[in-house]
Order: structure tokens, then C-alpha cells, then sequence
């Protein structure tokens, strides 16, 4: 071989050496990192795995996409709900003797709270030996282990070890309904402020629009009202009850022998005349709830058995400010603006048309409402200046 021709194989051999040790050296130090990033389980203490567990278990933290999440947090969050058992929801309710915080039909809710000392609610079903009542839990149980949203109540757990009780384990959510907020105040310090109502009914409206369309299977509510909506700390929204919802379907379905969907001034009147329950039933509901809002009144008088939708009807037919004045709940009507309260207004006469195909859909309803909560935030600042400027006014008159 002559000289040249060495000379180019040896050139070009060390350099596939050198290729081939850069890569393998790049492996090592890759494989040193993962190391020392992701520490060996054995150096993990069994009270730290609960406390991990726990701490997922009872913080209300943002909302977590699966489809975007690393696969360590698709198998964190997949450990709850859990499954309890029988022992444990007796102790965590001390043998059910703990305050009742809520009652169904067929069902009672307990305040509980749980081995880490955080609160919990606590529903549990009695299906009085009735094979009805029985699939009634598990339905609802069926939902409830599709959800994942900030506005609907989070499910921790359940337990089905008895044959006759059902059990359902939720996060607690301390203040209170919604119907509690708006109908058991008088004075106007304690009620719900106008921008707090229109940030309720948006946040209840991306929580339904996401039943309707942003979950696993479309699903219906189907008893949207305000005893259903449960506040937490900042008074925001969070849906619950779904013993009444269907899931799996697009458009509508035949109710089932012997069962009833909805409250007493919330059913949609579609629903009740062709037994059809469909998405624009739960737009009939929210409608009725926004009325609720704008007006502080109760939607059936339990009383007067009187209808909301009934007594405003007439006023609802011209939308107009002047006619949201009348309307418009006199314990917020020193800050609502007037062109918002008919904004409202007209929202709601859309929701409650008798057709439900003209009814508009949530997500159509959610845009709607974004815009008018941006006009309340900016109505909040306002009166905040107006309130700072009063205030300034004060204590110059006080010195001066």
C-alpha cells in the first residue's frame, strides 16, 4: 500500500473512532443525569408515598390536561379516585354521627374528614333493596369517573362494599350553595355582588360546555339549579349531583320508566311534553339560573307554586334597559350596570326559548358571557377609584 493511501485510511478510521467514543461518552453522562434527576424508589420512605398521595388527594390545584401531561403525572393522577373501604368511610364519618351537611331523596351527606385531617364530603346512597335505586349509584359513580374540571365537584373516592349503600367520597367545598347565597341574605352587604354573579354564571357555563363537549363522552346534566352549585372559598362555582345525567349520546334520549329529570322551575317544558332530555335541556335550566342572578328571586315559590320564568315572562319580551331596572335584584342595583343586567337578560330569554333547536349551545353561551364578565372587572375598578376617591375626600374634609 502506498503512502497516500495509508495516510487517508488511518485519517479517516481515527475519525469514526473519535465519532463512535463522543457518542458512546454522550450516553454515559445521559444516562449519570437521569441518575441523579430521578432518584432510585429505594431511597423513598413508605410515609413519603402517602404523603404524595394525600397531598394529590386533597389540593385543589389547576387543572391538569392528560393528553399534554408527562406520563409520571398521568400515573399520579390515575391513583385517585380510589376505592375505600367500609371501615374507613365509618371512621372518617365517626360511624355516620358526623354533622349532615346535604340531603336527597335517596341519599344523605356527611361532613367527614379523612386520615391527613382534611375535610371531605361523604353521600351515601340507600337503595332500600331496589334494583333501580342500585343502578342509580353506579350511573352516577360511571360519570363522575369521567370528569376532570376546576367548576365540578371533585370525587375522591368511593366504596361499594355493601349491597344496599352506595358511597361517594367528595372534596369539601365550605361555603355553602349557591341558593343559600342568594335567597337566605337580605341585606344587600352579605349578597352576592354583580361581577361575582356574572363570573359565577361564566364559570358555570364552561363547566356545562365542557360536559357537553370537552369531556370523554358527552354528557347531560340534567337538574341544573342553584342547589346544585356549590361554593367554595372564593365563591367560586363547582356543579354537582349527577344522579339525574345521561351520558353517551348526542342528541337526545327517551327518559326510563319511573324516572323524572330536573326540579321544579328548571325542567325544560320540551322535555316534560315529549319525555326527551337532550344538551339544550341543561341550556333551559342555566337560563332559568341566570334569571335567578339577575333577579335574586327563587325560581319556584314554593308558596305561591309560581314559576320565575312566569312572573318576569312579561318583562323578559322587551329586553330593554329600562325594563332590566325593574327586573334587576334591588340588593346589587346600585352597582349593576343596567346594559349588562339586559345583556343578562336577553341571554336568558335565548336560553328559554320553547324550541330547543333555537336555543343556543353552551359554548355559544360561554362567549357570550366572557364578554360581559370583562365589562363587570372593568365595572369593579371603577367603583374601587370612585370608592378610594370618597375616601380621600374624607380624610381631607376630617384635617382640613
Amino acid at each position: 500500500m502506498d503512502l497516500p493511501r495509508a495516510v487517508g485510511v488511518t485519517s479517516v478510521a481515527i475519525i469514526l473512532f473519535t465519532v463512535l467514543a463522543s457518542f458512546v461518552c454522550i450516553l454515559l453522562l445521559r444516562r449519570r443525569s437521569i441518575r441523579c434527576v430521578f432518584p432510585s424508589p429505594f431511597f423513598l420512605r413508605s410515609d413519603d408515598l402517602q404523603l404524595c398521595t394525600t397531598t394529590l388527594r386533597v389540593t385543589d390545584g389547576p387543572e391538569i390536561d392528560l393528553a399534554e401531561s408527562p406520563a409520571s403525572n398521568k400515573a399520579a393522577v390515575a391513583l385517585y379516585p380510589r376505592r375505600f373501604t367500609w371501615p374507613e368511610v365509618v371512621s372518617a364519618t365517626c360511624n355516620f354521627s358526623s354533622p349532615v351537611i346535604g340531603r336527597g331523596g335517596f341519599s344523605t351527606v356527611y361532613l367527614a374528614r379523612l386520615p391527613d385531617s382534611s375535610l371531605a364530603a361523604v353521600k351515601l346512597h340507600y337503595s332500600n333493596n331496589s334494583e333501580r335505586l342500585h343502578r342509580a349509584y353506579y350511573d352516577e359513580l360511571d360519570v363522575l369517573l369521567h370528569l376532570e374540571h376546576p367548576h365540578i365537584v371533585r370525587l375522591l373516592g368511593y366504596c361499594d362494599d355493601k349491597e344496599d349503600q352506595g358511597v361517594l367520597l367528595f372534596e369539601h367545598v365550605p361555603n355553602g350553595t349557591l341558593h343559600e347565597k342568594l335567597h337566605n341574605t337580605e341585606s344587600s352587604a352579605n349578597a352576592l355582588s354583580w361581577p361575582r354573579r356574572i363570573s359565577i354564571a361564566c364559570r358555570l357555563a364552561q363547566a356545562l360546555d365542557y360536559l357537553h363537549e370537552g369531556s370523554e363522552l358527552q354528557i347531560v346534566h340534567g337538574d341544573v339549579k342553584a342547589d346544585n352549585i356549590l361554593l367554595d372559598e372564593g365563591l367560586n362555582p363547582k356543579l354537582t349531583d349527577f344522579g339525574c345525567s345521561r351520558m353517551g349520546f348526542s342528541s337526545a334520549i327517551a327518559r326510563p320508566p319511573l324516572a323524572m329529570t330536573g326540579s321544579p322551575g328548571y325542567v325544560d317544558p320540551h322535555y316534560i311534553r315529549t319525555g326527551m332530555v337532550s344538551k339544550k335541556s341543561d341550556v333551559y335550566s342555566f337560563g332559568v339560573l341566570l334569571l335567578e342572578l339577575v333577579t335574586g328571586r327563587e325560581a319556584f315559590d314554593l308558596e305561591t307554586e309560581r314559576k320565575l320564568t312566569i312572573e318576569v315572562g312579561p318583562m323578559l319580551l322587551e329586553a330593554t334597559e329600562e325594563r332590566a331596572t325593574e327586573i334587576v335584584d334591588p340588593r346589587v342595583a346600585a352597582e349593576c350596570d343596567v346594559r349588562e343586567a339586559a345583556a343578562m337578560a336577553s341571554l336568558a330569554v335565548l336560553c328559554l326559548a320553547e324550541n330547543p333547536s333555537v336555543r343556543p349551545s353552551m359554548a355559544e353561551v360561554v362567549r357570550a358571557l366572557t364578554e360581559q364578565q370583562s365589562s363587570a372587572k372593568r365595572l369593579a375598578v371603577k367603583i374601587m377609584i370612585k370608592q378610594t376617591r370618597e375616601s380621600l375626600i374624607n380624610v381631607r374634609n376630617l384635617f382640613f
